[in-house]
């Protein structure tokens, strides 16, 4: 059983989704956009359970989890649905360092105990 998975990213984007979901507020896209998606340092990523925080955002309720390592890049990404308080999002996260190999296996085996009904291996 995987206790904490912790790691930097490299570039993070979060975006509300779906579309027909509630709007998020003037003040919530700007402390997203200060803190995570136009905020070039690295974020810390702390993943725990069922749960994916990001610097200080707790995203919880996730959906659909996505994780790959595109062809001819030495990265990982993963993008995810979830839930913010009553707010839907959509995450992306790149990581880009020299372990994203053995971050990209942690984050399959902790989809694989937390999510494994998940249609989206």
């Amino acid at each position: 059983m995987l206790s904490e998975i912790s790691f930097l990213a490299e570039k993070v984007f979060v975006h509300r989704w779906p579309h027909d979901t509630p709007l998020w507020s003037d003040e919530v896209k700007k402390k997203l956009d200060e803190t995570i998606s136009k905020n070039s340092s690295p974020k810390q990523i702390t993943i725990k359970e069922n749960i994916i925080q990001i610097q200080d955002f707790e995203f919880s309720k996730l959906i659909k989890i996505g994780i790959s390592v595109p062809f001819f890049k030495d990265e990982c990404r993963m993008i995810f649905e979830c839930q913010f308080g009553e707010l839907y999002a959509h995450i992306h996260i790149t990581v880009k360092s020299k372990e994203y190999l053995e971050i990209f296996r942690k984050l399959k085996a902790w989809k694989s105990e937390f999510f494994p009904n998940d249609s989206n291996k």
